[in-house]
């Protein structure tokens, strides 16, 4: 089943901060399948976890390709302290599969890379418009108004996200 698409200018309905967590791997041996499959596979685990629980606080995710051997994710958290949360519970997929492959990378050489990064986007410096799409990205997480409602310019939009956050 396909997405609505939303033929006229839409922005997502996002008041206050937004986190954004990006997060990734890198196969630098495709030789090394032991190495970077276990990696690989305990991302999907980890995603129908926070799928499942709303109260976990992700509000959504998509996945991303950035190469032949660069996979990854883009998450969006509904705060830094749900998102932290998660991270540390030791009753969640997420401790488990970061211990598991904290020991393969001690033997693993380099044969598979891992990256996150985790920005805490203040109200006021995020907008975004969306013509012609689905829901995506900030619009799917936060689900979307008509661009009229925080202005019709990225400018107004920022400004809008400050006067809510002020």
């Amino acid at each position: 089943m396909s997405a609505k698409v939303f033929p006229e200018r839409v922005t997502a309905d996002a008041d206050g901060d937004v986190v954004v967590f990006l997060i990734g791997m890198r196969i630098n041996s495709y030789r090394a399948v032991r190495d970077w499959l276990p990696v690989f596979r305990a991302m999907p685990k980890m995603l129908r976890e926070l799928e499942r629980d709303p109260s976990s606080g992700m509000l959504g995710s998509r996945f991303v390709l950035s190469g032949p051997r660069d996979f990854g994710l883009v998450q969006y958290w509904e705060s830094r302290e749900k998102l932290l949360a998660y991270a540390e519970d030791r009753d969640k997929e997420h401790r488990p599969a970061w211990a598991a492959f904290n020991r393969r990378a001690r033997n693993s050489r380099g044969k598979v890379g891992i990256w996150h990064e985790t920005y805490v986007v203040p109200a006021g410096a995020h907008e975004s418009v969306y013509v012609g799409m689905p829901p995506h990205g900030l619009g799917a997480a936060y689900g979307v108004v008509p661009v009229g409602r925080r202005g019709d310019r990225a400018a107004q939009r920022l400004a809008h996200g400050a006067a809510v956050g002020a």
